[in-house]
């Protein structure tokens, strides 16, 4: 077996941060396959377990990858899957070790000044350590939903030399202590209240907007809100969950309206966009109407097909025989899905952004946070 693990890592740390960062001996000394050893890899027949001990060398090209690895679809951990094991289609992902150079980038966002107190997402466990090797251990406190989660990644903390605070809670609700700095790497809709109240006063909050690519950060103000900012870049990350999984989406009659003629037909203004491969238009529409689901298809002759349904009952389908064909549109229910999908690419053809990166993000002392750019503003 290949025991240089720490020359993975240092090669893991020059292609995520430059040698003079002070994240670079951090992720330089982590041994992050001991907190992967089973993972759900992408396969032609869907996601299938990978056991790391079977074949090292994919562990290592895999653990020391800049990239994510999914542990858990659904309520299943690849943990306690068999080697080999081929998910059921269409289960959502439910906890993962994140991209290393994206966990750095939340941390650098939150400012991890020595001394600062500091709740993370325990997730694999994987960023906890980094934390502990930027802060130390007596400082940082990792929560998570699943008991499961929280005990293996103690166990595979504790085996490494660290020995953080861990707890098992819904990071959404009461928050075990007062802390200077809160990073989330899981999604939440909207900031929970009980991170304003477990935040010090002039400590930083960073996280994502679920159903968006929206990094948040914001400050704590003396009124008990706080003030920040929208970054400039975007992150993917999955939504906070409550129990052992996320509960339904769309119900299967908002898909199978969506298959008839609608009460609107009409022809695009502009060429087929499924809007997932566009972080910005998903922000932007998810912050204005939240929860649509999203569906493409290709025929075929080479044509497409995109479907959006929302839990409302609207839905719209467009159809197109190439990429720069005009789609006919179909659309049904209370609201007109495209038509606000279309003034979106209107607003983004005729300023050439769109206003969501980069606004200010104000907080009221009750939980609710705006968004703002010029005369621009959402509210979650």
């Amino acid at each position: 077996m290949d025991v240089d693990w720490e020359g993975h890592a240092r090669r893991l740390a020059d292609a995520v941060v430059r040698p003079e960062s002070r994240w670079w001996k951090p992720i330089a000394s982590t041994p992050r396959h001991l907190f992967v050893p089973r993972w759900w890899e992408r396969g032609p027949a869907g996601r299938v377990v990978r056991d790391g001990a079977a074949d090292v060398q994919a562990w290592w090209e895999s653990a020391y990858a800049d990239t994510t690895l999914v542990t858990r679809l659904g309520p299943v951990h690849a943990d306690h899957a068999e080697p080999g094991q081929v998910a059921v289609p269409g289960t959502r992902p439910t906890s993962s070790s994140t991209l290393p150079s994206l966990v750095v980038t939340m941390y650098r966002y939150a400012v991890l000044a020595d001394g600062c107190a500091t709740l993370v997402t325990t997730g694999t466990g994987y960023g906890t350590a980094l934390a502990c090797h930027r802060l130390g251990e007596t400082l940082v406190t990792s929560v998570d939903v699943d008991d499961y989660l929280v005990a293996a990644a103690t166990e595979r903390l504790r085996a490494v030399g660290l020995h953080p605070h861990t707890a098992v809670g819904d990071v959404t609700q009461e928050l075990p202590g007062a802390f200077d700095r809160i990073v989330s790497t899981v999604a939440v809709r909207p900031v929970p209240l009980s991170w304003l109240h477990a935040l010090r006063p002039g400590g930083r909050l960073v996280t994502t907007i679920a159903g968006t690519r929206l990094i948040l950060v914001a400050d704590k103000t003396p009124d008990g809100g706080a003030r920040g900012f929208i970054a400039p870049n975007g992150a993917s990350f999955m939504a906070a969950r409550h129990g052992t999984d996320y509960d339904d989406t769309a119900h299967p009659p908002l898909w199978e309206a969506a298959d008839g003629a609608g009460e609107s037909v009409s022809t695009s203004r502009y060429p087929l966009l499924y809007v997932p491969d566009s972080w910005a238009v998903w922000s932007m529409l998810d912050l204005e109407l939240p929860g649509i689901e999203h569906h493409s298809q290709k025929s075929d002759g080479g044509g497409r097909t995109i479907t959006m349904v929302h839990p409302d009952g609207s839905w719209a389908r467009a159809e197109a025989d190439g990429r720069l064909h005009p789609p006919t549109v179909h659309q049904g229910g209370p609201r007109r899905l495209w038509d606000a999908l279309e003034d979106i690419r209107d607003r983004l053809n005729t300023v050439g952004e769109l206003p969501v990166y980069g606004s200010k993000v104000t907080i009221t002392p009750d939980g609710e946070a705006t968004l703002s750019r010029g005369r621009w503003s959402a509210t979650l």
